[in-house]
């Protein structure tokens, strides 16, 4: 009876499995599979026998946000739940429950169910310090990352990783599938612009998995000073590059779907500019527009307006003439022209590009090239030496089957 009431609060459909678990764990026994999950795809996280044995009777901190789940209930529940020992959990960008807009500052925290403290990696603490490392043995990352180079959870993958190296901490990381792995693109990132939305030399869409693009970090060498950290991977089964992966939760508030997600790292260079990408509507990352551009060129209207997800959107309350991709298949490459041809049709150029767009571009001559009045197809030909020295380096730290495309 003690066993079955540690699991009365949580959802039906994985009462049984991690019943089987912690019964098999109590007795000495093998763990088993969680056999329910219904999708082919199974993440690291949902492998339980994998790395409890590694977290028992250790002090372990968790580096999650609310895509850190095992059939919808929350990886820190499933673990307390198993007596696992969660000291504290690190948030990245967004917070724990991923409802901060981004930019927000997403300040330190109690976790109201579980009372575990939370600790914001986002703002001017993008690292752990020593002291919020104190008397833990060992960190778990499970964030869903979408694979684009400017996603900052693989900033907070790099600061934990570095932290926990200087701190002699191991580092699992629960692996997930990139829902755009089937194709390499966009200009690889040169070091003098660097930040917190690009800190790697990799293109903007690099088909990696967050725990191969661990393994990179490693083994490049672009922890400070050169250092390594102890990792593990949990990895995925029956996962492929390039097979269609729709999340199953919404990885921060602006990318809603499958479609904002796809269309994310390319439209996402539009964050740069004076164009609006729909935050402030209920399709961000799946339209675009601004109030000066031509309307007789671009019929489809909307207002972006304050809203949970974005409290700051671009152009509030004004009206804006653009683009629907909603019901486009999205392309697999980085579609240059969104930006191009808005650009060409903007009346006032100079205030087009914003002081960001270099950052997330990775460089500096995409800007200049836009601007001197480059097509897509020129433009793209400028990145090819440096993609095809990525895609070396690259494969070294592949995991799983490759099916890209591009290469």
């Amino acid at each position: 009876m003690q066993q079955f009431k540690i699991f009365k609060n949580t959802y039906l459909f994985i009462i049984l499995p991690l019943f089987l678990v912690y019964s098999c764990k109590s007795k000495g026994q093998k763990i088993p599979e969680v056999s329910q999950i219904k999708q082919k795809i199974i993440p690291g996280a949902y492998q339980l026998k994998k790395y409890l044995p590694l977290l028992q009777d250790k002090n372990v901190a968790i580096v999650g946000n609310q895509t850190s789940e095992i059939n919808r209930t929350h990886l820190v529940d499933t673990l307390l739940a198993l007596n696992i020992k969660i000291k504290k959990v690190f948030a990245p960008e967004h917070g724990f429950r991923g409802k901060a807009s981004a930019g927000e500052h997403v300040k330190n925290s109690i976790d109201i169910k579980t009372g575990l403290p939370i600790i914001s990696l986002y703002g001017k603490h993008k690292k752990p310090t020593a002291e919020d490392l104190k008397d833990i043995e060992i960190i778990v990352f499970d964030i869903q990352d979408v694979g684009a180079r400017f996603y900052t959870y693989l900033s907070t993958l790099h600061y934990v990783m570095e932290a926990a190296a200087e701190n002699n901490i191991p580092v699992i990381v629960l692996d997930r599938p990139n829902p755009n792995s089937d194709y390499i693109d966009g200009p690889v990132l040169e070091k003098e612009v660097s930040s917190f939305v690009g800190l790697h030399p990799v293109p903007i869409v690099y088909a990696m998995t967050i725990g191969e693009y661990a393994k990179m970090i490693n083994g490049e060498g672009w922890l400070k000073n050169g250092i390594q950290a102890k990792l593990s991977i949990i990895p995925i089964s029956h996962y492929k590059h390039g097979m269609i992966y729709k999340l199953p939760i919404k990885p921060s508030p602006n990318l809603p779907n499958y479609q904002a997600v796809r269309l994310y790292p390319g439209l996402c260079l539009l964050e740069g500019t004076d164009v609006s990408v729909g935050r402030g509507t209920d399709w961000p990352f799946q339209i675009y527009g601004s109030p000066v551009l031509p309307k007789e060129k671009y019929k489809f209207t909307f207002t972006p307006q304050k809203n949970d997800a974005s409290k700051w959107p671009k152009h509030e309350k004004k009206l804006c003439y653009g683009t629907d991709l909603r019901n486009i298949n999205p392309p697999k490459a980085i579609h240059l022209d969104w930006v191009i041809k808005t650009f060409r049709d903007y009346p006032d150029k100079n205030i087009f590009f914003r002081k960001s767009f270099n950052r997330l571009a990775g460089n500096t001559s995409l800007q200049k090239m836009i601007i001197q009045g480059k097509s897509a197809e020129e433009i793209k030909k400028t990145w090819q030496k440096s993609l095809n020295d990525f895609k070396k380096i690259r494969k070294k730290y592949l995991i799983y089957p490759d099916f890209t495309t591009n290469r």
